[in-house]
């Protein structure tokens, strides 16, 4: 019976409607009128997008158990291993960088503009490390290894991911003032969306969202970012405001006549657990026994991915600039 309960809580905890069951049982509906309140409304929409994104694909026979059984397997083996270790983080950089803070703010609209600008500076320089350092790479590449886009990829990530994120994101964010009740809103709205951007064919056929694609980053932009397409290759960093990504020379539309192929470039089983879990921090680890002098190992641990130190280099940049190239020579 204990497991059974267990496995209801875990449901409503996934599902994010304990809050309106409470709700519901006391009758206290004027809760609703509050942040919280409002909090609790918003946060079942992405678990039942994502049930409805699993019953479109079903209905139009494109279901795969393939899709969303590896990230399924993630999710699960977070809950149990870093259930609390992102909240710690986030607490502890705040008591200890919160009094170097440069200015403070409040909870006013001017605020909240500066301190969403400040948020996608932090989440686009913990995104651009993610991926242009190897170590960072390792617990980054979880994430993209889905060979298909849908709402259960947002759920797929090393467990050691999010606190590295959010120790980069909160102590940028308190050292320029933006304090933590405002913070802790934007990153709720941050989180909702960057978890939606996930959204796949099976729920948003085009997912530019008409003009909306020229003023934030869409699903389109985000199927960009896990494309392993030359072109794609570490592009599209931010979560909803591209406006960095168009200051660092990062941001690029999804092109028409392109076909996306999802995943990461090196050759993995996608339906195996430990390869796409710890396969990235194996190839490390290989690199490195190998490697001559300890100068060469720490650099396989600080340069992007695809670094050799035989200079035969099959980073990001290297492979697009190859591919652009090419390009180039065709169109002679």
């Amino acid at each position: 019976m204990a497991f059974f309960e267990m496995i209801f809580h875990e449901l409503i905890s996934f599902l994010g409607i304990s809050q309106l069951i409470e709700v519901c049982r006391t009758g206290n509906y004027k809760v609703l009128l509050t942040l919280n309140g409002i909090f609790s409304v918003i946060s079942p929409i992405l678990p039942f997008l994502l049930l409805l994104e699993i019953i479109r694909a079903i209905f139009y026979k494109r279901f795969k158990i393939e899709d969303y059984k590896m990230p399924f397997f993630i999710f699960v083996a977070n809950r149990f291993i870093s259930r609390f270790i992102s909240i710690a983080a986030v607490v502890f950089c705040i008591g200890v960088l919160e009094k170097y803070a440069l200015f403070n703010t409040s909870l006013k609209w001017y605020w909240f503009i500066y301190g969403y600008v400040i948020w996608e500076f932090s989440h686009f320089i913990y995104h651009y490390f993610g991926h242009k350092v190897r170590l960072f790479w390792c617990l980054h590449s979880t994430h993209h290894a889905p060979q298909t886009m849908n709402l259960s990829v947002t759920y797929a990530h090393f467990f050691l991911e999010a606190p590295y994120a959010d120790v980069i994101r909160t102590s940028i964010c308190i050292l320029m003032g933006v304090n933590p009740p405002l913070l802790f809103i934007i990153m709720f709205i941050d989180g909702f969306w960057g978890s939606f951007i996930h959204a796949g064919e099976n729920l948003i056929k085009d997912g530019r969202l008409g003009f909306l694609n020229s003023i934030i980053l869409t699903p389109s932009h985000h199927r960009v970012h896990h494309a392993k397409n030359p072109l794609y290759m570490d592009t599209n960093f931010c979560n909803l405001l591209n406006i960095w990504d168009k200051v660092f020379g990062t941001f690029q539309h999804e092109k028409r006549d392109m076909q996306i192929e999802y995943g990461i470039s090196r050759e993995m089983n996608p339906n195996n657990f430990l390869d796409v879990y710890f396969g990235e921090l194996y190839c490390l680890w290989k690199d490195i026994r190998k490697a001559p002098g300890v100068k060469n190992k720490l650099l396989y641990i600080v340069m992007p991915p695809g670094w050799s130190h035989t200079g035969d280099h099959k980073t990001a940049k290297v492979v697009k600039q190859a591919f652009l190239q090419q390009a180039k020579d065709q169109s002679i």
